[in-house]
């Protein structure tokens, strides 16, 4: 049984690392790209992660601690290297998709324009 727990876990975070890669090439802008490939990244590797975990949990009888800081640090930077890409990317003027429908960082930055001045 632990075997089959095992292996749901390490498919399931290859399956969401597939899924991003494809994401990639099919998503029509940066902003969907950068944000696909986050969410993938994080589901796919806490999914390995945590199926590794189980793996030396069950055959070694050891928790392993390394594991859960991959999980913890995957968790928290991936999102936020993301977000910053994409931050950068708007910055440096990269044009969003042309059937986007909002541009909410366009609206706060004119907000803050209108404020300073």
């Amino acid at each position: 049984m632990t075997e089959i727990v095992i292996s749901f876990f390490v498919l399931v975070g290859a399956l969401f690392t597939l899924l991003g890669a494809v994401a990639i090439i099919r998503l029509p802008d940066t902003y969907t790209r950068v944000n696909a490939a986050t969410k993938a990244s994080t589901f796919g590797v806490i999914g390995s992660m945590i199926g590794l975990f189980i793996f030396f949990a069950y055959t070694h009888g050891q928790v392993s601690g390394k594991v859960i800081l991959t999980i913890v640090f995957v968790f928290i930077t991936a999102p936020i290297g993301g977000f910053m890409m994409a931050r950068s990317a708007y910055h440096a003027g990269v044009r969003i998709w042309d059937n986007s429908v909002r541009d909410d960082l366009k609206e706060d930055m004119k907000k803050q324009t209108n404020e300073s001045q």
